[in-house]
């Protein structure tokens, strides 16, 4: 059973829609196995986003990131990575179809409702990086 890493954006929290994102997420045959709501700082989100540091945007995500707790969530079926990230949609919002989470609820390419792991390696880091082992559940 592959397991994945979702990060409910601060976008996603102030429009109240973290339930609608499991929702759907469930709905496709997904199992919950941990959330939490973190406050999210600059250390953490430096290591979590180490692949943007050099981009002229980085520092506007660092802002965004931190406006507000985010929901972690570790989610877990066959296929799982691959499956979030169809659901999800792509990254920029604007380009996603509609019926996807991002097409549906996104703004843009950093107000996208949510972060997930774009493969079972980087999703095994980033739950290690999120969740204690106690904290996870199956």
């Amino acid at each position: 059973m592959e397991r994945t890493l979702v990060l409910c954006k601060p976008d996603c929290m102030d429009k109240n829609l973290a339930g609608e994102v499991l929702r759907r997420f469930e709905a496709a045959g997904l199992r919950l196995s941990a959330a939490k709501l973190i406050r999210l700082d600059d250390a953490v989100l430096t290591e979590h986003y180490v692949h943007l540091k050099d981009r002229p945007f980085f520092p506007e995500i660092l802002a965004f990131m931190k406006e507000r707790p985010v929901l972690a969530l570790i989610l877990n079926g066959p296929g799982a990575v691959a499956l979030v990230r169809d659901l999800l949609g792509p990254t920029d919002s604007r380009k996603a179809p509609k019926g996807t989470i991002r097409g549906d609820l996104g703004t843009d390419s950093m107000r996208n409702i949510a972060h997930a792991s774009d493969s079972a390696e980087n999703a095994e880091i980033e739950v290690r990086r999120f969740f204690l082992p106690a904290e996870i559940v199956g």
